[in-house]
């Protein structure tokens, strides 16, 4: 059953990307950051050996930039108003390519496992559940999988907010799908989430992500128990 993974991304443009890690990142600082994270990623996931689209937000220089950091990537531009219908349309348009099972995954989460990407492959294509879940800290979720169109799951909901998985868990249930959830992980959203022991473990291999941040040295360390405004 062919299988296929989508990584959203937009274009690291200073103060549009990972706003809630200013002030203690000025607004350069951050980019750069997502700048790693979203190569970190791409790396990565190479290794499932699945087709990999990259849906990008367009914007000036975007579609420049992700050819250049997505060697092996097929790229698309989000199409749709708000992250509910341009999920959405990403998944109606992988699935008319003759898909089996789609992942979809943002690029918070640099260091993810992928034995949970390819858990979530293994266990829709046995027909134990019709979505996977993988659950964040802050209330969202970090992937969401499916093997057929399910357009109900993004309706309505607070994107953005700690009600992102519980309100994504009630459309499965209206719609009569059988939803599980994968171990849980951790988004790099926060100033908190900088000094995580993850991120600074020497065997961590989100590498540029981590040799950034171990770059900025004491401005990281001083974010430890500040939330940002």
């Amino acid at each position: 059953m062919p299988r296929a993974l989508l990584i959203f991304a937009r274009h690291p443009s200073p103060g549009r990307v990972k706003t809630r890690l200013s002030p203690f990142l000025s607004p350069q600082e951050a980019a750069q950051l997502y700048d790693c994270m979203v190569r970190d990623l791409v790396a990565r996931t190479a290794a499932l050996g699945v087709d990999r689209y990259l849906l990008y937000e367009e914007g000036e220089g975007a579609e420049a930039y992700f050819r250049e950091v997505g060697s092996g990537l097929l790229l698309i531009p989000q199409q749709g108003v708000g992250l509910g219908e341009r999920l959405a349309n990403a998944f109606t348009t992988l699935f008319s390519r003759g898909y089996g099972t789609l992942a979809v995954v943002g690029t918070d989460s640099p260091d993810l496992p992928l034995p949970f990407i390819q858990q979530a492959y293994e266990r829709l294509e046995s027909g134990e559940a019709d979505v996977l879940l993988g659950p964040t800290e802050d209330g969202g979720y970090y992937l969401l999988a499916l093997r057929g169109e399910e357009p109900e799951l993004f309706r309505e909901v607070p994107w953005s907010t700690e009600q992102v998985l519980e309100v994504t868990l009630q459309r499965a249930a209206e719609a009569g799908l059988r939803c599980e959830l994968l171990p849980g992980w951790y988004d790099v959203d926060l100033p908190s989430d900088l000094t995580r022991p993850e991120l600074a473990d020497p065997g961590h291999d989100a590498c540029r992500t981590r040799n950034y941040l171990l770059s900025l040295g004491k401005a990281v360390h001083q974010t430890r128990g500040k939330s940002a405004e």
